[in-house]
Parts: C-alpha cells; sequence; structure tokens
C-alpha cells in the first residue's frame, strides 16, 4: 500500500488538502543509536507542522498509537525548529474501533488521528483494469 501511495503521491498530495510537502518515504530517525522508519513524512506549509503518516493494512491495535507517538516525539526533538509547531500524527488503518481508539488515545497530548481507509478504492486506483478484460 506505501508504495502504490508513494507512486501516486500527487494524488495522496491533493486528498490530504493544501500545504503538504512530502519530505519522505520509510524517514529514518536515530534514536539512542537505533534506527526507525517513518512509513511518510511531510511537512504542512500552512501549519509550520510536520506531519507523520503510518500505515497499517489490517485494523487499529492500541498499540499502533504509542508507535505514532514515539515518532512524533523523535521529530519534534530531531528535525523541529524552534518557529515550527509541534508535529501531527496520522494513523491510517483498514479498519477501526472508535472505542478501542479513544481508550488508546486517552493520556496523550501530541495531535494524533487515526482514520480508516478503504483498501479496495486504494487498491482499484493503483492497479489500471485494462478495458479489453472487463
Amino acid at each position: 500500500m506505501e508504495n502504490q501511495l508513494t507512486e501516486r503521491i500527487t494524488d495522496f498530495l491533493l486528498e490530504l488538502g493544501k500545504g503538504f510537502a512530502f519530505i519522505g518515504r520509510q524517514y529514518i530517525v536515530e534514536v539512542d543509536k537505533d534506527q526507525y522508519k517513518i512509513d511518510l513524512l511531510f511537512y504542512h506549509t500552512i501549519l509550520h507542522s510536520y506531519v507523520v503518516v503510518e500505515l497499517k493494512i489490517g485494523e487499529f491495535k492500541p498499540e499502533y498509537v504509542s508507535k505514532l507517538n514515539f515518532y512524533i516525539s523523535a521529530i519534534d526533538d530531531d528535525i523541529k525548529q524552534d518557529a515550527d509547531n509541534k508535529t501531527i500524527g496520522l494513523l491510517l488503518c483498514a479498519s477501526k474501533s472508535n472505542i478501542k481508539v479513544e481508550y488508546a488515545m486517552r493520556g496523550f497530548d501530541n495531535p494524533l488521528g487515526v482514520a480508516a481507509f478503504e483498501l479496495e478504492e486504494i487498491m482499484r486506483q493503483a492497479i489500471p483494469i485494462n478495458e479489453n478484460f472487463k
């Protein structure tokens, strides 16, 4: 899914809205001599914030919020400048339970969001259908 989104980055940025600039895919952050890879990293030119996007093909799991919060903290400490606002985290999952999301996010003060996406729609857009085989 990540490959498909990055191949269609222009369309994806338009879906996100105005002001998003693509920084990188599998963006490496180093924490205590260990390397971690952020699925997608953006900078929002209007909000003046980095935006960390984590992609999960399956159902939402509470531990995903902790990982996203970890990445936000790393970006805030390592690359965010004084003039930038706090880093924003967005977790995209194939499905989610609102109550599980609420419980998992309670107590975090970083700006985090969790959204479900339609995997079938992403796959349909990413894999062109040959008109001869309909």
